[in-house]
């Protein structure tokens, strides 16, 4: 099946990864891509009555259709509606959560090309209305993940528009990010780093008198 974006451009689905570190936690964990292990955080997270988050569904227009069968469709070429705004969003402790989740093969940073503009505005939008909004990234060949707040990334990616930096160095994730430590379940803690996120707001407004 063909999909396309608003304006026409074929979309590549991402080659399926292989985890060849020998850090793992378990052989049912290799070859999971960072959607996969989100999902799966999140169905513990459901069932254990923790938080209700969900990938976000795509608007696709489908515009070709075959039926090799009277009872058989086989979708040929669609195109996404509209641009998606972030992977996934949900409510936890009464807190609103949108977040995005990527990851990258790259050891020693993160390419900012692979947020687009107006996920960055849809997260600072969230921020406005009180939510809470963060990108997690994985770094796949060092099977380390980071929760990173959309007040630093826009720090960063300010720094990006100005002519600076087009990325977001480890050195930087560890010293501004919350680091996430991978377990068996869930996959993927990454409430724990929401808790630390939040304690650290609450303490900043009591620092203040707010």
């Amino acid at each position: 099946m063909t999909i396309r974006y608003p304006g026409g451009k074929k979309y590549q689905p991402p080659t399926p990864k292989n985890n060849t570190s020998k850090k793992d936690y378990s052989f049912s964990n290799r070859g999971k891509t960072l959607e996969d292990e989100v999902n799966e955080s999140n169905d513990y997270y459901l069932q254990h009555q923790l938080a209700v988050v969900h990938k976000k569904p795509i608007p696709i227009q489908i515009v070709k259709v075959d039926y090799p069968g009277r009872s058989r469709a086989v979708i040929r070429e669609a195109y996404y509606r509209t641009p998606s705004t972030t992977d996934y969003n949900g409510v936890y402790k009464g807190y609103y959560l949108d977040f995005e989740a990527k990851e990258t093969k790259n050891k020693t940073s993160f390419p900012l090309q692979n947020v687009h503009e107006h996920q960055v505005l849809h997260m600072r939008s969230v921020r406005q209305q009180q939510g809470i909004a963060f990108l997690l990234v994985a770094f796949q060949n060092l099977e380390r993940y980071f929760f990173l707040s959309s007040e630093q990334l826009d720090i960063f990616w300010e720094r990006m528009q100005q002519g600076g930096r087009k990325s977001i160095t480890l050195e930087e994730f560890e010293q501004v990010g919350i680091e996430i430590t991978p377990g068996y379940a869930p996959r993927i803690p990454y409430l724990n780093a929401v808790d630390h996120y939040v304690i650290g707001n609450e303490s900043e407004d009591g620092a203040r008198g707010e």
